[in-house]
């Protein structure tokens, strides 16, 4: 058994399809099925069911699979740690980021951290902040920004803040409120509402706002994307609550929106979480690019 052996039956088990995997692995279709088909007697059991028109994992590859990936992480993980005690960083990262994010300009960063660490591999995935801060729990994220409602932190997680902003009324350019310099929630909660999914933290934060203040919404339209909120604005379709950090560049681009400040709307923090247990020498690297020290405001 070997570790290339393993990669292939994750990219087996990932793609459902031998020539899939064969094109992720960069092998030949017939060399990877002959090497699985070795593993497979050295073993003893058969890791997939097979057919012309399925791939699936039996219960014995199920079990395997959860090994393989364990041990892969662990050489990726050991290369990495040997190249960094030689002055180069490698491996992979993989960051976490929400919709909104507005404290770091992202792309900006990442271009700057490979600029720096060429040999990193790195990886981005978009969504919610307990969706995000429990994939870096799980060992999926290395790093994640992230935002909640000032009443909230993330747990099981490093962070520190990055910003605390608050939330702007969004409505589309010759609406009744477009004029006013500010509103509070007493005052828009009979509009028509576009927001985030429900159950989402990004959603919770104008909920509990509106909770907290004896009043009822009605939430028409559930986005799961800033981008389409803002479209649904601009159509007159309804309102919206957004952090005015985000919004902000975007309606001054826009003509169909206009902001208006609330007096008791939703405030937010925005975080930069990592893992709190022995990060990777590749996330060190991005602390050190964000000027964060890996210690610091442990939750």
């Amino acid at each position: 058994m070997d570790l290339q052996q393993m990669r292939y039956v994750v990219a087996v088990a990932e793609t459902r399809n031998f020539t899939r995997a064969a094109e992720r692995c960069s092998v030949g279709q017939s060399a990877l099925s002959h090497r699985i088909a070795g593993l497979e007697r050295e073993l003893g059991v058969r890791l997939f069911a097979r057919s012309s028109r399925r791939v699936e994992l039996t219960s014995a590859g199920t079990a395997f699979l959860v090994g393989a990936r364990e041990c892969l992480a662990a050489a990726e993980r050991a290369a990495a740690d040997a190249a960094s005690a030689a002055g180069v960083v490698r491996g992979r990262l993989a960051v976490g980021v929400i919709v909104t994010t507005a404290a770091v300009d992202v792309p900006e960063l990442l271009q700057r951290y490979r600029a720096q660490h060429p040999d990193v591999r790195v990886l981005l995935r978009a969504g919610g902040s307990d969706e995000l801060a429990a994939a870096i729990r799980g060992g999926e994220l290395d790093i994640a920004f992230l935002g909640l409602p000032d009443d909230e932190r993330p747990s099981g997680v490093e962070t520190v803040v990055l910003d605390r902003d608050h939330h702007v009324l969004v409505v589309p350019a010759g609406h009744r409120l477009a004029g006013r310099r500010r509103v509070a929630l007493q005052d828009i909660a009979s509009e028509t509402f576009v927001d985030f999914t429900r159950g989402s933290p990004a959603r919770a934060q104008s909920d509990k706002a509106f909770a907290a203040a004896g009043l009822v919404r009605d939430v028409a339209y559930e986005a799961g994307v800033a981008e389409l909120i803002t479209r649904l604005i601009a159509r007159d379709l309804g309102v919206a609550l957004l952090p005015s950090a985000f919004i902000r560049p975007l309606a001054a681009d826009d003509p169909a929106l206009v902001l208006v400040p609330v007096t008791d709307g939703p405030r937010r923090v925005e975080y930069l979480a990592w893992s709190r247990f022995n990060p990777t020498p590749a996330t060190r690297a991005m602390l050190d690019v964000l000027g964060v020290h890996a210690h610091r405001d442990a939750t």
